[in-house]
């Protein structure tokens, strides 16, 4: 009787620390500049990799890519549609499709726990064991804020 009741042991899961892909939900406001329109960016993504070298998949709320930047230490490419571009900087990438410069290296830093500084931008990872993470660019201006909310 009391086998019917017993909880199954827990799945060892790997340690945020080594963690090399992620998913879940992002958005990303950038606010109105002087002269310029706010733009935001809300998709779900899916990560993995490092800042070295990895893949960034933006999907709309049906599932289809929005947009797939993969990098390596030399070159980055960016397929949104039909249309590929490379660079040999992902950060010229990224900001094509999400409109602002992103702390790329310090991302994944915080995506692991680790309190990383990045030029201007503060992060909040007080809510990561929740799933959800926060980061701030102060400077330059405008003001970004990125949200990211994980799939369990």
């Amino acid at each position: 009787f009391l086998a019917g009741c017993a909880v199954p042991p827990a799945v060892p899961i790997e340690s945020r620390a080594e963690q090399t892909a992620w998913s879940g939900r992002l958005s990303l406001q950038v606010e109105e500049d002087v002269g310029q329109a706010a733009q935001s960016l809300s998709a779900a993504f899916e990560l993995q990799g490092s800042a070295t070298q990895g893949e960034l998949t933006l999907l709309n709320p049906l599932g289809n890519v929005l947009a797939r930047i993969d990098w390596t230490p030399e070159h980055a490419r960016l397929q949104s549609g039909e249309k590929i571009q490379e660079s040999t900087s992902l950060d010229t990438l990224l900001a094509q499709i999400t409109g602002t410069a992103l702390p790329v290296r310090a991302l994944f830093d915080w995506l692991r726990g680790v309190h990383a500084t990045a030029s201007g931008w503060q992060a909040d990872l007080s809510d990561l064991d929740q799933g959800r993470l926060e980061a701030t660019r102060h400077t330059p201006t405008p003001r970004a804020t990125l949200r990211i909310a994980f799939e369990p």
